[in-house]
């Protein structure tokens, strides 16, 4: 029998229009563009318009992923979204996403695991398509991460941005998706959270807001996230001096630059839009990889390790050759 794979065919993304950088923080905060940049590495973000949801965002990344591979959105065999900002509890934003796109009849489904979203959901989309389940499986990373945050709040206002990306995973003889590891470990929960949900009064969410202990997660992340690559190379049977590029979840550069130090890398070979995007949680990763499919650094052919860490703890790695 012949085995299945899957591969990238194709991504997209989508940013909203407007653009808050440090110098408009400045005007309404304690803080300055020095402040946020030595610490963050970030410069400015994009944040949605009052009229924005989700689900739209999302539609604008399939759209241009859908288009870049040459594909109608009747191609698709699944939708798979991860995001924490979802347009309402229910329906998931996968059907509301699937609505846009004027298709029915496909599964669609939403999944959370905070930053590490799309990587988990790119691991789903692999094994539906290694089982013979689905020939094309939309996954995208979308979040509004500006209706959590406090914005009287200078220690994480600063770091949050919304967008969408997209990736179209489709059938393979030979692995594009070399592999995948996901982790969690929930006693970290309280280091990082939204403390806001049914379980929690959600009806009363007025002065509920973001939550992190930005020192504790940074020591965290750095130890976990240098630990998940090389178990992942090693799982899979490759050598770091064979990844062309780190493509990293986007929180926090000095996050970015010890993972690239533990593999020996260069910060030439690692995909950084942090400074013009933000901390985009579970979109963060697509809209890295799109970025540099978009611009040429990444090419067909070449060895790629995503990785990101997220509130609950969650964190997870994915090895793919583009």
């Amino acid at each position: 029998m012949t085995s299945i794979y899957s591969r990238i065919l194709a991504t997209g993304s989508y940013l909203p229009r407007q653009v808050l950088t440090n110098a408009d923080l400045e005007a309404r905060l304690d803080t300055n563009d020095a402040w946020i940049r030595e610490r963050t590495g970030i410069s400015e973000r994009h944040i949605s318009a009052a009229d924005e949801t989700v689900s739209m965002m999302a539609e604008q990344a399939a759209r241009s992923a859908l288009a870049a591979g040459g594909l109608a959105p009747e191609d698709l065999d699944l939708i798979i979204v991860g995001t924490t900002t979802p347009d309402q509890i229910f329906p998931n934003c996968a059907t509301m996403l699937q609505e846009r796109l004027g298709i029915a009849g496909i599964g669609a489904f939403s999944l959370e695991a905070a930053c590490s979203g799309f990587i988990y959901a790119l691991s789903v989309a692999d094994k539906f398509i290694r089982m013979g389940d689905a020939r094309r499986v939309l996954v995208v990373g979308a979040e509004m991460m500006s209706r959590l945050v406090d914005w009287n709040d200078r220690t994480t206002c600063v770091l949050f941005g919304d967008g969408a990306g997209a990736v179209i995973l489709e059938a393979a003889s030979e692995p594009g998706i070399i592999g995948t590891l996901l982790h969690a470990d929930g006693r970290h929960r309280e280091l990082l959270e939204f403390p806001g949900g049914v379980g929690r009064d959600f009806r009363n969410l007025e002065n509920v807001y973001l939550q992190m202990r930005g020192s504790e997660v940074f020591k965290v992340a750095v130890a976990t996230l240098g630990q998940s690559v090389e178990e992942c190379l090693s799982r899979f049977g490759h050598d770091k001096s064979e990844v062309d590029w780190l493509i990293p979840h986007q929180a926090n550069v000095r996050i970015i630059q010890a993972t690239a130090r533990r593999l020996g890398m260069s910060m030439e070979q690692v995909v950084v839009t942090v400074d013009r995007h933000g901390n985009t949680s579970t979109a963060s990763i697509p809209l890295a990889l799109d970025a540099a499919v978009r611009d040429g650094r990444v090419q067909r052919g070449q060895l790629l390790l995503l990785e990101a860490f997220g509130g609950g703890f969650t964190w997870g790695s994915a090895l793919i050759r583009f």
